[in-house]
Parts: C-alpha cells; structure tokens; sequence
C-alpha cells in the first residue's frame, strides 16, 4: 500500500522552470507516494497550507521552494511530531544545508523516500516561528539589499555581495543582550545573530563553529569591530573557524548558548528572521528543544 504525503510547492521559488521542477518530483515520488499537491500564492502561503493539511490529517508534509516557503511550513509542524520532507529550490538553501539534507531535486526525493526521521529544536522569535535564524545590524542589511536580480544570478553570493557592500556604510549600535542569568551591553555592535541551527555559509551565526540543532540551546553570536576594515577581518575570520570546525578567536567576536534570550538595541535595528524582514528590534527568542521532525538522509 502507497503512503500518502501533502506537497506543497512553491511555484515563483528558484532560478529554474518550476512547471518542470513540479514534473521532475512527481516522476520521483509519485511511485512509492500519493501526492496530494498543493501549490503557494500570493493569498495562500506555505504556512496555511500546511495547517490545514495537519487539520485533514496528513502523516506527512512535502515542501518544495525556498528557505521562507520552508520555514512557513514547518512552522505549522512544531511540536506535531508529522515529518517535514524537504525539496530546496531557493537561493541560499540554509534550511537543507544547516539539518544535512540535499539540496538536489534528485537526492532531496530519495531522501523523502528512504531517510529517516530527525528530531531537531525549533524556536520562536517575537511569537513568530524560527527554525533558522534571526539577525539583526549587518546579518538583516545584507537580507535587505541582496536584490531579486542577484539572487538569481549569483545564488547564495548575493547575500555576501550585498554585505560587502553595507561594510563601507556600516551603521555601529548599542546592544544589550538578556538572558535568565546575565546581562551583557556591547557600544559598538555591528551585527548580533540568534540562531536555532545555520549552515557553515550563515557566517555571523558561527561564533561557536558548530550550531548544534538539536541541542536545545540558542547560538548568540555578537560582531562588534572597530570599523569597516576589521568586520571584514572579523568575517573571513568567522568562515575560515566556522569551515574547520573551531570557535572563534577574535576580541571583536563574542558568543555564548542559551535556551532564551532578549536583544534590544539603540537606534533600534532591522531584524531579519530565516530570510525574511519581519521589524525591528528589540526581540525576544526562546527555544523549543525537540519541536520539529525532519526527513534527513539515513547513517551509511
């Protein structure tokens, strides 16, 4: 007997033909799944979508788009315990990277169809869910000005190229950080990062090198240099640590774990959450261990 699955698919995500893109999938799953396939609008979202799936019974939700279209869906799956198929088709593709997914349409339905069941932390920011990240200072600026044309030309580059370009116009900002049991308050900041889990391409989240995502804790990361020529030491410093694995080693970097915590800046600052610009600060982020079940590919 055929499982059964709800695929929601994003037709305006990616750079490729999303009518083949939606073909290639079907011809993929379609022999060992029912699909029944849902597809994002203007009006509808992937949020709702999944919602009502869950509200009809689904045993398992498929999505097809981009990081946003995937954060949305998974957010009507924190603490179902229904298992969240991913198929990336977006321009950085952090969600399938930070969890270890495949971001191929090929591997990413292999793994839909012979992986196995993960159970990693979600959070929310503000009320509003996080499975990724949230940042504020020059991890939202680069969000902000990494234009539609880019995305599609240079992919996950865009993102680094409209922060390149904000280094020269870097704006310092006063933070303060609370958590349960401390308070920290940095003059200078340029960039304060909260992530839930961050692939290694997520620079001003890897402070510690290493966002664990099931570990039930919060990865704050504090960039704060003393101008345009030392954040862009301190971010090749935060790739170079983050691709072997160390943490950090700069007095212009900072960062710690927790399961909560509050940022409030002045002037207040953007906050850009799993992609997307949601306001401004201050926020307030706590994590929820164990909130969201993935479909990742199976230990060889």
């Amino acid at each position: 007997m055929k499982r059964s699955a709800c695929l929601i698919h994003n037709p305006v995500a990616g750079q490729g033909d999303s009518e083949a893109d939606l073909q290639r999938i079907r011809t993929l799953l379609e022999l060992d799944i029912d699909l029944d396939i849902r597809l994002t609008t203007k009006e509808v979202d992937a949020d709702q979508l999944a919602r009502a799936a869950v509200k009809e019974g689904a045993s398992t939700i498929i999505v097809s788009g981009g990081d946003g279209t995937l954060s949305a869906a998974a957010s009507a799956l924190v603490r179902s315990s229904i298992p969240l198929g991913v198929i990336s088709r977006g321009t950085a593709n952090a969600f399938a990277r930070a969890l270890g997914i495949p971001d191929t349409l090929e591997a990413a339905c292999q793994t839909i169809l012979n992986g196995c069941n993960r159970v990693v932390d979600a959070a929310r920011c503000n009320n509003q869910p996080m499975m990724l990240l949230a940042g504020m200072g020059l991890g939202a600026k680069m969000v902000e000005h990494s234009e539609r044309t880019a995305k599609n030309r240079f992919g996950t580059l865009a993102y680094i190229l409209g922060g390149l370009k904000q280094l020269w116009q870097m704006e310092f900002f006063e933070a303060r950080i609370e958590t349960e049991d401390k308070v920290i308050t940095v003059l200078n900041a340029a960039a304060v990062t909260v992530a839930n889990a961050a692939p290694v391409t997520s620079i001003l989240a890897q402070g510690p090198a290493a966002v664990i995502a099931d570990d039930g804790m919060l990865d704050i990361t504090i960039v704060a240099p003393a101008n345009a020529a030392a954040a862009i030491g301190a971010g090749f410093h935060l790739l170079k640590t983050a691709q072997q694995g160390i943490a950090v080693e700069r007095s212009d970097i900072g960062y710690f774990r927790d399961r909560s915590v509050k940022v409030t800046t002045e002037p207040p600052q953007k906050v850009a959450l799993d992609g997307e610009l949601i306001g401004t600060t201050p926020v307030e982020i706590e994590c929820i261990p164990g909130g969201l079940t993935i479909l990742v590919p199976k230990l060889t």
